[in-house]
């Protein structure tokens, strides 16, 4: 594997302080987020513990195709496959990429308590064919599966990351030399794929005192077969415009479309957004992603999929909504099915 780290001048406002020590520092967004408040945050949490809806979990197990190593070794190159939540695998020139692996039964420090999964994950780790590179855009468990990350390391040849997240991986024991840690609007490559680090409005941490001490992102995976946009977690911003002026257009966007409520407006985006951010990349289809695996908000499981693909027809706009783990050809995804109503 060779890659090469190209440095490119940021155009928007620097991500963190240049000049604090990384142990010191702290990212920020663009713009500010909105404080919410202690008070505001108690009302939250009794939402979620008292006064939640029934249906923000599916009543029954939903679809999932399952996959085999020798299916993946047999299907061709521009291949993904969605396999729960943020968590995709690409075939590119032969080889596998994952982004945000999370692979556990809940997106939590805990195996007993917090967000449980609503299916299993189409293929085990154990059963994944060598895999050519880990791309995570933040620290979030239901994005950074401390478990999914070490049960890879050894098949995995590069995990690439942005700045702050390598130390955490090298405290988990991963070695440096697998590592690369990338700053908004810097890039590197990787054999026939070129990985942008791009903006993305959101924040990050694992515990109470770490704080945006590492760095959130979005992804432009750029081949010479396909251009893909990949936006980790994010609320809407200005941001997708310039990544869109910069990089786009794309064959295809995964943009988060789940977690939402009016309460944290900044972090997540509502369905009319995620679309509204799809249009800004300049993208032609759209996969709606970040929902159908976990229960992270107040919402019904099901509607961020009702509202995108309402949206989406009544823009006339391309959108493919493919069952876990069913193989999407990036230049040629197929349309929307409608499988959570099943």
């Amino acid at each position: 594997m060779s890659s090469t780290i190209l440095q490119g001048p940021a155009t928007a406002a620097p991500s963190h302080h240049a000049t604090t020590p990384p142990g010191q520092r702290r990212f920020r967004n663009q713009a500010p987020r909105h404080a919410q408040g202690w008070r505001k945050t108690l009302a939250i949490l009794w939402r979620f513990a008292f006064n939640k809806p029934a249906n923000t979990v599916p009543r029954q197990a939903i679809p999932v195709q399952a996959l085999s190593r020798a299916a993946l070794l047999a299907a061709p190159d521009t291949s993904l496959w969605r396999l729960g939540h943020s968590t995709m695998l690409l075939k590119i020139d032969g080889g596998f990429w994952l982004t945000d692996p999370v692979f556990s039964l809940r997106a939590s420090p805990l195996q007993f308590l917090g967000p449980k999964r609503f299916h299993a994950p189409p293929i085990s780790i154990e059963e994944l064919p060598p895999i050519r590179g880990v791309i995570l855009s933040h620290d979030h468990y239901d994005h950074l599966d401390k478990a999914a990350v070490l049960a890879l390391a050894a098949k995995t040849e590069c995990f690439i990351a942005p700045l702050g997240v390598g130390e955490i991986l090298r405290g988990w024991g991963l070695p440096a030399g697998k590592l690369q840690e990338l700053d908004w609007w810097h890039s590197t490559r990787v054999g026939g794929l070129q990985l942008h680090a791009t903006p993305a409005q959101h924040f990050s941490g694992r515990g109470l005192r770490d704080g945006n001490r590492t760095l959130w992102c979005s992804w432009v995976l750029e081949h010479a077969d396909f251009k893909l946009f990949f936006s980790g977690d994010s609320g809407y911003f200005p941001g997708f415009k310039a990544i869109g002026e910069r990089h786009g257009p794309f064959d295809l966007s995964l943009v988060e479309t789940g977690a939402y409520n009016e309460d944290w407006p900044d972090i997540h985006m509502h369905p009319e957004q995620s679309l509204q951010a799809h249009i800004d990349l300049g993208a032609r289809v759209m996969m709606p992603m970040h929902n159908g695996t976990f229960d992270l908000s107040l919402h019904a499981w099901d509607e961020p999929f009702e509202r995108i693909s309402a949206l989406a027809l009544a823009q006339d706009l391309t959108l493919t909504t493919p069952q876990m783990g069913e193989r999407v050809d990036i230049k040629a995804p197929p349309a929307v099915q409608a499988w959570w109503r099943s």
